[in-house]
């Protein structure tokens, strides 16, 4: 029998299988024996093996140190063959606190198998050593390896799959926190696709798939296509269902009730509801066969992701809404100066741009956006016979005016909220001076918060260049050299020389929100 299989490869994989099995990974298994007849017999025996539709792969080990440096190059080998007595009446043994301890492997299964019994009495290897089963040579016939073979790949695959298990809730706990730092809609989409495919890669079946994937926005009567990859990154420019590949529109054509599909064949889509009449739409395909684990562990992430974004949709919903009431009064101030509230949102966005310039974050710039428009709230608490005066105020009248930046920290300073405590600071401040002459506490420098500097630069060039009930809009090129006059006497220096160079930039923003003032222009009242 040596001689028949004396040309044998170390390493293979059975032979005359079916395609659908010969093409699925093999399981990997070692056998550990110093007889050659021994690796002959079994690849005899398991030649047509198959478990759970994949075939078997017969790795040789004459010794036990050539199975160290084999278990080292195959670290997924599913069930190890082993004699115990080889180079040393205990060189299995030897090999098996190796696997158990050293390489910290509970999951291979070792069957053992022996023709000196006395050497290592049964009842005290199976107490003494994490071993699976224990066979003689004698006893281990075609039909008993065989059992041995289908009970050890069982409990392997069940191992395997309750690590996996274990490792892809630890990915999800990690990826759903993750995609909370998203802050737009489809940022979110995006970031909850990168995780998901982050997962089924993890996935052990899934090492060599070729995932595609597409995100889409999808209304009644519009689709579409934000991000793609894979074989659909030619898509990236479709606008419409009917441009879409034929399978793919019949696959994500129809929504179902549930807000995800997993499908078992290798294909899943999940819609995340911005609102009412739109959604965004995830698809992934080109996975191989899903295992029941793996739909178990996809299912939940997706769950998880779909409340996530329902739950940053309703946060999103919360802000925007406080926005809107912050920038409503903002206009209502603005209305009781018979002027429209687009100064403010002009104000609002002139300021954002100044902020990003300047050097803040994002985040930053985007509280100044929120806040600004509540730099004159305390006009709240001014008569209207000083606001809307159209003359020059005289000193008492003056006097009173001056009192609205403080009015507007005292309403807003005692909240909570980082855009109102950002709306005080700016009420407070955005009438200060950079050389000290300003109110209400004469600060100078940048004692004064860089809130305030910022809006007091984008609140006069839009009033100067806008008409108002008491005055027309002063030419762009008046409003300049007033800047130029003043840049480090009134205004900070650096926030006028960055005004000038984002000058059109700037002025697109006022073209975009231009209005008309709601009253007749008369006598100016001295610049304050």
């Amino acid at each position: 029998m040596s001689l028949l299989f004396a040309d044998t490869t170390k390493v293979e994989v059975t032979k005359l299988l079916p395609p659908s099995v010969a093409q699925k990974a093999p399981w990997k298994v070692l056998v550990v024996d110093d007889e050659p007849e021994v690796h002959a017999v079994t690849r005899l025996a398991l030649h047509d093996f198959v478990f759970a539709n994949r075939p078997l792969q017969l790795i040789s080990a004459y010794s036990a140190k050539e199975a160290r440096v084999l278990l080292d190059d195959h670290a997924d080998i599913a069930v190890i063959l082993l004699d115990v007595v080889m180079e040393t009446d205990h060189a299995g043994l030897d090999l098996v606190h190796h696997i158990r301890e050293e390489l910290g492997n509970s999951a291979v299964r070792i069957i053992l198998r022996t023709g000196q019994a006395g050497q290592a009495p049964q009842r005290d290897v199976i107490a003494n050593y994490d071993i699976n089963d224990y066979k003689e040579k004698t006893e281990l016939t075609s039909l008993r390896l065989f059992t041995s073979m289908h009970s050890s790949l069982r409990s392997y695959r069940d191992i395997i799959e309750l690590e996996e298990g274990k490792r892809g809730l630890e990915h999800i706990i990690g990826a759903t926190a993750h995609i909370f730092e998203y802050r737009s809609m489809i940022s979110f989409a995006e970031g909850a696709l990168e995780q998901l495919v982050s997962l089924l890669l993890a996935r052990k079946n899934h090492e060599r798939i070729n995932i595609n994937s597409l995100i889409a926005k999808v209304s009644k009567d519009t689709f579409s296509v934000l991000s793609a990859s894979g074989t659909y990154k030619n898509l990236k420019s479709v606008k419409s269902r009917a441009d879409l590949p034929a399978d793919l529109r019949d696959r994500i054509q129809h929504r179902s009730d549930k807000p995800h599909t997993i499908h078992s064949d290798g294909w899943l889509h999940l819609c995340l509801n911005e609102d009412d009449e739109s959604h965004h739409l995830i698809y992934i395909d080109g996975l191989q066969e899903l295992s029941k684990t793996d739909i178990n562990l996809i299912d939940l992430f997706l769950r998880n992701v779909s409340i996530t974004f329902d739950n940053l949709a309703l946060q999103r919903e919360v802000e925007e809404t406080q926005r809107e009431i912050v920038y409503r009064l903002g206009e209502a101030v603005e209305s009781r100066s018979k002027e429209t509230g687009n100064h403010v949102k002009r104000v609002a966005k002139i300021s954002r741009l100044l902020a990003e310039k300047s050097g803040m974050s994002p985040e930053q710039a985007d509280v100044i956006l929120y806040a600004s428009p509540l730099h004159d709230i305390g006009k709240i608490g001014i008569p209207d016979a000083i606001l809307n005066k159209p003359g020059k105020l005289n000193a008492e009248e003056w006097e009173i005016m001056q009192t609205h930046a403080m009015l507007g920290y005292d309403m807003l300073k005692s909240s909570n909220r980082q855009i109102l405590k950002a709306g005080a600071i700016i009420a407070r401040d955005h009438h200060e001076k950079w050389n000290g002459a300003g109110y209400p506490a004469g600060k100078s420098g940048e004692d004064i918060d860089i809130l305030g500097r910022i809006t007091a630069v984008a609140d006069v060039f839009d009033a100067l260049g806008s008409d108002r009930c008491y005055k027309k809009a002063w030419p762009i090129e008046k409003v300049l050299a007033l800047f130029r006059e003043e840049r480090g006497e009134h205004f900070d220096p650096r926030l006028v020389d960055l005004l000038f160079e984002n000058l059109e930039a700037i002025c697109a923003i006022r073209e975009q929100h231009s209005d008309e003032f709601l009253g007749d222009a008369e006598t100016p009242p001295a610049l304050s």
